[in-house]
């Protein structure tokens, strides 16, 4: 074989390694736990918000949300969390990861039903574009959902197990600020799965 067709095949072959990456990275997805003291809540970030998605996935990633608290939690509506400055421990990360606020991808098919995953913001006298807290979110606990929130935030996943966790840190006695008397801390994970098993196993459906 001359040096021509070597550098031909080489290509070819390199190519084909790239496009079976893209590939594989197209059949898998993240799925992130928040540990708590009190159980697990695993959770899919949806596609559809990139802007959001990909932003939580650095965070956690960065262990940004490590040893946060869940600092305002309403029982019979939500648990929110993802404030850096209630961390009790340092951690060794970039700041520069923490942005600005994350521009709005509020869309219709997104409801805030029971589990879903929500960016906190600044009201709309602020805030008009509706733009998003870059680090802070909320899991809605209510069972039928909490949809007068519908269209004004945006909803960027969804728990898939761990409800009664939820159901359990939002039954917590808080102050009059809605805090939690007694801290509830967080470590967050996140796992590189199957889409057809996250399907399958947490009766999930890739649109």
């Amino acid at each position: 074989m001359n040096y021509k067709n070597f550098l031909i095949v080489l290509i070819i072959f390199f190519n084909a390694i790239r496009i079976y990456g893209q590939e594989e990275n197209n059949n898998s997805d993240f799925l992130v736990t928040i540990n708590t003291d009190y159980g697990k809540i695993k959770i899919i970030l949806f596609d559809d918000t990139p802007l959001h998605k990909d932003n939580f996935l650095k965070l956690a990633d960065a262990g940004v949300y490590d040893h946060t608290i869940f600092h305002r939690i309403i029982n019979h509506f939500m648990i929110q969390s993802g404030d850096y400055t209630t961390r009790n421990q340092a951690i060794d990360y970039d700041p520069g990861l923490i942005q600005s606020p994350i521009n709005a991808e509020i869309l219709p098919h997104h409801l805030h039903v029971q589990g879903a995953v929500g960016a906190a913001r600044r009201g709309d006298d602020v805030n008009p574009e509706k733009k998003s807290n870059s680090t802070q979110f909320y899991i809605i606990q209510n069972h039928n959902g909490a949809h007068h929130l519908d269209g004004k935030y945006t909803v960027f996943g969804q728990v898939m197990s761990g409800f009664e966790v939820v159901d359990l840190i939002a039954s917590q006695a808080t102050s009059d600020r809605d805090r939690p008397l007694k801290d509830i801390r967080i470590n967050v994970d996140i796992d590189q799965v199957s889409r057809l098993d996250i399907e399958k196993f947490y009766n999930f459906t890739y649109k």
